[in-house]
Parts: C-alpha cells; sequence; structure tokens
C-alpha cells in the first residue's frame, strides 16, 4: 500500500490524524516539541513537523475514506497524481524524529546556497542545498524529494 501525502486545514493535522485512526486507517503525523513564549509564561507544545500534511497508508481503492475526518482538505498532487511517499522515505523520518543527535557532524564556513551531500545514515548519498546557517541550526534542502530539513548543531567538547 502506498503512503498517500494529504494536505489538512491549518492546525488540524493531529485531530485530523487520531480521527483518521480511529476510522481505522494508518496514519503518521511526525511531531515535536517546542518551548512557546508568552508575555507570562513559557510552555512547552506539541505541534507537526509538516504543517497542514498527514501521511496516510491505504489502498487506491479506499482514498476517499480520508474525507470521512474533518480538517483533511485534499491530497497534494505531483504531476497530476497523487503525490506519494515511498516507504523508506516514511522510515528515515521516523528514525530521524527518534535519534536526535548527529554524528561526525563537522560546521566549516558555509553558506546559504551551498551544495552539500550527506555522508551517513538514512539520507546518505543525497544532495542537500544550504537554506540558512544559524548559530544553533542549519537548514538543508533536500531538491531531491522535495523537503526541508532543519539540523540542531550541539556543542561539541
Amino acid at each position: 500500500m502506498p503512503w498517500y501525502v494529504v494536505r489538512t486545514k491549518p492546525q488540524h493535522e493531529i485531530k485530523s490524524s487520531q480521527i483518521l485512526e480511529d476510522l481505522g486507517v494508518e496514519v503518521y503525523c511526525p511531531v515535536v516539541t517546542e518551548i512557546r513564549q508568552w508575555s507570562d509564561r513559557k510552555k512547552k507544545v506539541t505541534v507537526p513537523l509538516f504543517k497542514s500534511y498527514l501521511f496516510v497508508n491505504l489502498e487506491t481503492s479506499s482514498r476517499n475514506r480520508v474525507f470521512e475526518a474533518p480538517g483533511v482538505v485534499n491530497f497534494v498532487h505531483w504531476l497530476k497524481k497523487p503525490a506519494v511517499a515511498r516507504p523508506e522515505e516514511i522510515e528515515a523520518i521516523k528514525s530521524w524524529m527518534n535519534n536526535d543527535s548527529l554524528d561526525d557532524f563537522e560546521v566549516g564556513s558555509l553558506q546559504p546556497g551551498d551544495e552539500v551531500e550527506i555522508k551517513t545514515g538514512k539520507f546518505a548519498n543525497k544532495k542537500a542545498v544550504i537554506k540558512e546557517v544559524g548559530n544553533k541550526k542549519l537548514k538543508l534542502i533536500l531538491p531531491g524529494i522535495g523537503w526541508t530539513l532543519s539540523a540542531r548543531i550541539k556543542d561539541v567538547v
């Protein structure tokens, strides 16, 4: 069964994924925990990694079941066909979400627009273009699969 990419209304990702799971659809909605600050407090909140997107694993014949969940807008289309994520890409996201450390990572004089190649891990041998370089974060664009990847750089002693 293919993993389809589904678009949701803004801020409906988690609720729509829960409803789809209750309907018996295999859903993947990667989430991250962020610290948000208001004027009077800080709070940890769980937000989706991909805003307004879910991944659903179902047969082609039963694709319309996703519209039973409120908040689901449409399937994402690529070249006039529903976009499909390969199982190894879903596994790469799951692996990346479970492992938040980077091994053998060295930051030199990197500039936005530079092209780099990822040497190890699930994204091994993939080319990436640097989008932003910060003090603690590095944003990469993976043009082969159309994703933006944000990597946190930890201090190495």
